[in-house]
């Protein structure tokens, strides 16, 4: 599959759609939240502003990952969300997803991003079990990991070196039967 070939996901609030070079505007004027950044892994205090050559990379990946969508809510970029380290011999993939308007945080949109993209992975794609891994300090992703269905499975001690202090990353997982829906 290729991008022109991606699907539209929708929702009640979130369409999940192919990237296109329009987005990198959008992008741009997003910039670079430190909060957002350190949820990332980024040192909070090392964050640059965004440059336009970062948002058009960040737009082409999108464009290029057959499996990467563009998360838009209320007609405005809000993040990305994306499939990758898929196995169909196992039926198994990991989910990655990033808002990156703070204006969208906290407001259930990355859940629904998730819902509509688990939602595809099972019922489209035929896998059986997603997976995915945060940082332990990122609550607001957990609960929203927990809320569509994903169950902490294990945690990678002292992984993540963020602002001199070490951090776990939580692995989680979701089964296509445990997903919330």
């Amino acid at each position: 599959m290729n991008s022109a070939n991606k699907i539209t996901l929708q929702g009640d609030r979130v369409v999940l759609r192919e990237a296109t070079p329009l987005d990198v505007t959008a992008r741009f004027a997003l910039g670079n939240t430190p909060e957002i950044q350190a949820m990332f892994g980024a040192d909070p205090a090392a964050v640059r502003d965004i440059t336009p050559e970062a948002a058009e990379a960040w737009v082409q990946s999108h464009i290029d990952d057959a499996y990467a969508w563009i998360i838009e809510a209320g007609g405005a970029l809000a993040g990305g969300v994306r499939l990758h380290t898929i196995n169909y011999s196992d039926k198994r993939a990991q989910i990655a997803i990033g808002i990156v308007d703070p204006d969208a945080l906290g407001k259930g949109i990355g859940t629904e991003a998730m819902q509509l993209l688990a939602a595809h992975a099972f019922d489209t794609m035929g896998l059986h079990r997603l997976g995915c891994r945060v940082l332990d300090f990122n609550e607001r992703a957990i609960g929203a990991y927990e809320k569509v269905g994903f169950v902490v499975e294990g945690r990678e001690r002292e992984a993540a070196l963020i602002a001199g202090k070490w951090h776990d990353d939580l692995i989680l997982g979701l089964l296509a039967q445990d997903l919330k829906r």
